[in-house]
């Protein structure tokens, strides 16, 4: 019974119609917002706003973000190979980490904009640019919403609905900012707008980017307690102790474990059995469906384990 090992996987986090959501709901997105970047950049330089420029930016990021979670979700479905046992799962953080660059280079590019309108300020016309960015508030909330059902299962996802909704407080801003701007004059408040937009996306963009970082160096997913995991797993009849622990993502929807678990001497193979299930179970209610686990009788009798 020593140096057993137990391989349990789950391979359907994601049932068909989730997938099926997910993915319409990516395709929808990059259509709706595509058309919108171009409509709202071209009215953005006809009107000479760089509220609208900006924000017309910041739509591109998130139609490039769109389409890399998109392009992942299909690596995703590929079937692992002799070269890539995981498949091209990893492909989804990889898609989060890039799109939270793409929105950091956006930021830059608005407030470097911002401050030479600020140095040499331009009238705006008030009301055209408030009917564009209301055009886009209307796109941006249909968009997040598309994507609200399923925004808590998978970084990608959440990442979508968190800038789209992002978008759309924006574009509510900038039609607040174009009223205005229409009954004052203040042309100062349209560079304005821009620095507000650039920190909007700088407070989403950098949990995304912290994640994704944390999920490509295979840290522990920020929703996993590791000691929570450890006192669960000490917690199961039979086992002694457990050690060489290791927790890490998958993708942005899977997540792994590998274990040793000193058992209790005596246990026959119909305990270990209960056992394994135990802690199978146990593991699923903190979100790790993919676990390797090694039983060992003692500790001296430790076993070193290859870790994946």
């Amino acid at each position: 019974m020593a140096h057993a090992h137990d391989h349990s996987h789950d391979h359907h986090h994601h049932g068909p119609t989730v997938l099926t959501n997910v993915n319409r709901a990516l395709i929808i997105g990059v259509v709706l917002n595509t058309a919108y970047v171009l409509v709202e950049f071209s009215m953005g330089v006809y009107y000479n706003s760089l509220a609208l420029i900006a924000d017309a930016g910041h739509n591109l990021s998130d139609v490039a973000g769109l389409l890399l979670s998109l392009l992942a979700f299909r690596l995703a479905r590929v079937r692992q190979t002799p070269t890539f046992t995981y498949g091209y799962r990893k492909s989804t953080v990889l898609a989060s980490l890039i799109n939270a660059v793409i929105l950091l280079v956006t930021i830059g590019a608005i407030l470097w904009e911002s401050i030479q309108r600020f140095k040499d300020p331009e009238p705006i016309p008030g009301i055209p640019v408030a009917w564009v960015a209301g055009l886009g508030l209307v796109i941006n909330t249909v968009s997040a919403l598309l994507f609200f059902r399923d925004k808590d299962h998978d970084l990608n996802v959440k990442g979508a609905y968190l800038h789209l909704m992002a978008d759309a407080l924006v574009s509510l801003g900038v039609v607040i900012a174009g009223i205005v701007i229409n009954y004052t004059g203040w042309s100062w408040l349209d560079p304005v707008i821009g620095v507000v937009v650039a920190f909007v996306i700088l407070g989403s963009t950098w949990r995304l980017l912290s994640e994704s970082l944390r999920l490509s160096l295979d840290g522990v997913p920020a929703g996993i307690d590791m000691e929570a995991v450890l006192t669960d797993l000490r917690d199961v009849t039979g086992v002694q102790t457990v050690h060489h622990v290791h927790i890490w993502a998958m993708s942005t929807t899977e997540n792994a474990l590998t274990a040793h678990l000193v058992l209790t001497p005596g246990l026959t193979d119909a305990d270990v059995s209960t056992l394994k299930a135990d802690v199978r179970h146990r593991l699923e209610h903190h979100a790790i469906r993919h676990a390797t686990l090694e039983t060992e009788i003692t500790a001296e009798a430790e076993h070193k384990a290859f870790n994946c």
